[in-house]
């Protein structure tokens, strides 16, 4: 079953949709919940009178549903005589969908190395720690369609499993040749070696950790990638099955 792609940060929250509504036309629980630190991303309408609200708190999505007075509110999933979950689609329209948005803009302006055709109609953002071997056997797997022009991959350089990761994560996105010394180091021709490198080099790595943090990330490879408009994601080493979905189909 597809993984779903959720936020663990509130601070990525905060890039998610605005308000649909205008602060000052929230009934007064919205606006004490709010208070309370509360981020509302939408309204809609629910059953009986009641107004749905799509919130998110520390990074937790919920609805809230206010009575048709607009004096009280309950905090909580609505379930119809059917047993359906009447929160769920509001929660994934208005709070889920937006939020992937962010994160792939967040991906987008981190700091990778490309790997593959610029062309290629299918990106994948892996985050890659020069001394992972589970990093290295995904970019072998990867070869096929990324050879063919089909799969270019976005190598988010971390510094996160050994002491010089973020050393050789630097050197590695300072090269000359960035996706010349990731290929060298990925198939163990030349392994990259820690060095100096200009403190703006630095602060990419820096940047890229503090993403994988903000993300709730814990393993490297871990890899976003888009599928049917949502966004997927795989913790380490995928299974071959997991692969082909990842790369778009079979191997070329």
């Amino acid at each position: 079953m597809p993984f779903r792609f959720t936020l663990l940060s509130s601070a990525l929250a905060v890039l998610a949709a605005a308000p649909a509504i205008h602060a000052d036309d929230w009934p007064p629980p919205i606006r004490a919940l709010v208070a309370e630190g509360l981020e509302v991303h939408g309204d809609f309408p629910a059953p009986d009178g009641l107004t749905g609200y799509a919130a998110s708190h520390q990074g937790r999505e919920m609805t809230v549903f206010v009575t048709a007075d607009g004096q009280h509110a309950v905090v909580g999933t609505l379930i119809d005589a059917e047993g359906n979950d009447l929160s769920e689609a509001p929660l994934d329209e208005l709070v889920r969908a937006p939020q992937e948005d962010a994160v792939w803009q967040r991906l987008e302006e981190s700091h990778w190395i490309v790997d593959g055709n610029p062309e290629a109609p299918r990106v994948l953002y892996t985050f890659t720690d020069p001394n992972c071997p589970f990093c290295r056997q995904f970019w072998e797997a990867a070869r096929p369609w990324v050879e063919a022009g089909e799969v270019q991959l976005r190598h988010v350089m971390v510094g996160v499993l050994q002491q010089d990761s973020p050393a050789k994560a630097a050197a590695m996105l300072g090269a000359d040749d960035p996706e010349t010394a990731l290929h060298d180091h990925s198939i163990g021709a030349d392994e990259i070696t820690p060095s100096a490198q200009p403190r703006r080099i630095e602060d990419m790595v820096y940047r890229n950790n503090q993403l994988f943090d903000e993300l709730g990330l814990y393993a490297t490879p871990t890899t976003v990638y888009q599928r049917n408009g949502r966004l997927e994601r795989v913790d380490g080493m995928p299974s071959e099955e997991r692969l082909v979905e990842m790369m778009g189909g079979a191997a070329p």
